[in-house]
């Protein structure tokens, strides 16, 4: 080979492996959709100006799914689209599903555009009607996590701000230091009423600390009849505790024990979606309060109780 040929031939081929290996605007496209994918658990509320006790999720669930294809993302669960997976086109061309009457449907229409993927439901609630009641929701990927936007009317008055990250990415609390025997102060049974006429009844029964571990057994009679049931675990791990709820008999789902006090015990779980933090206090009078609900702002559910037969 003449050496003088040998730059030009180089030269070539480089060009031809740079070719190769530069990734095309469709695959970075691709890539950044595929972000989408999984999973995600609401952390918390970015909406600005709003008051500690408005602090929520975005007008949607704290927990949804996505999955990612060709030209599309599939709304798996927790968009408001019940209980069916909807295919949102990237095209904007029309998804609709049918509504339960006749004649009924939302239509979905989205986008990708600049990191961001978007789409709009509008609802057709009477046969030859349009669509209303427009919900715009805007999904960007960040360092930080799933920036979710979501607005209602076209053009949307206010935003709605939360970020979501995937359950695995999302920091669990460090354990108080405790044992069993601390919570000695929930043995018993607990009764309360709720309801503007204290129809329903709730209550929780607590067995005595004994091999690391308490059991504890809830009830829910509306109108005379059961209408709910939960399983309660506290358990000793690794020098704490862990409260394990079964609502229903469902699978466990697990808080760490993060603050206590003598008559105090505060449990979280950030990775879970709602509550995100089970509290028990004991009052000066002897009442038991327990109350759910995320770890800061929004409007916690706070049950009474009192020792049966008092």
């Amino acid at each position: 080979m003449h050496l003088s040929t040998w730059p030009a031939i180089a030269l070539a081929c480089l060009a031809t492996l740079g070719a190769a290996v530069a990734p095309s605007a469709p695959s970075a496209q691709a890539d950044g959709l595929r972000a989408l994918d999984g999973v995600w658990v609401y952390v918390e509320d970015r909406t600005e100006g709003r008051a500690l006790e408005r602090l929520a999720p975005p007008p949607m669930s704290s927990k949804f799914s996505i999955r990612t294809e060709e030209g599309a993302v599939i709304l798996v669960s927790g968009h408001g689209s019940g209980h069916r997976d909807v295919r949102v086109a990237l095209d904007g061309s029309a998804t609709e599903v049918p509504g339960a009457s006749a004649g009924t449907f939302a239509r979905y229409r989205g986008a990708w555009k600049d990191s961001v993927f978007s789409y709009e439901t509008g609802f057709v609630r009477a046969p030859g009607n349009a669509p209303e009641g427009l919900i715009r929701k805007e999904f960007r990927t960040t360092a930080d996590g799933l920036i979710v936007r979501v607005g209602l009317g076209s053009p949307a008055d206010s935003w709605s701000v939360g970020l979501y990250r995937h359950p695995q990415d999302i920091a669990m609390p460090t354990p108080a230091k405790a044992v069993i025997g601390d919570l000695a102060w929930l043995v018993g049974a607990w009764v309360g009423t709720r309801g503007a006429n204290g129809t329903t009844s709730i209550e929780e029964r607590w067995s005595p600390p004994s091999g690391g571990a308490m059991l504890a057994v809830s009830r829910t009679v509306s109108s005379g009849k059961m209408s709910a049931f939960e399983f309660l675990r506290i358990v000793e791990r690794d020098g704490g505790l862990v409260y394990i709820a079964q609502p229903g008999g469902a699978a466990p789902t697990e808080f760490v024990l993060t603050e206590l006090g003598a008559k105090r015990a505060v449990f979280d779980n950030p990775r879970h979606d709602y509550p995100k933090r089970v509290l028990y206090e004991l009052s000066a009078e002897g009442g038991l309060s327990a109350t759910i609900g995320f770890a800061t702002g929004g409007s916690p559910r706070r049950f009474e109780f009192k020792r049966e037969g008092s």
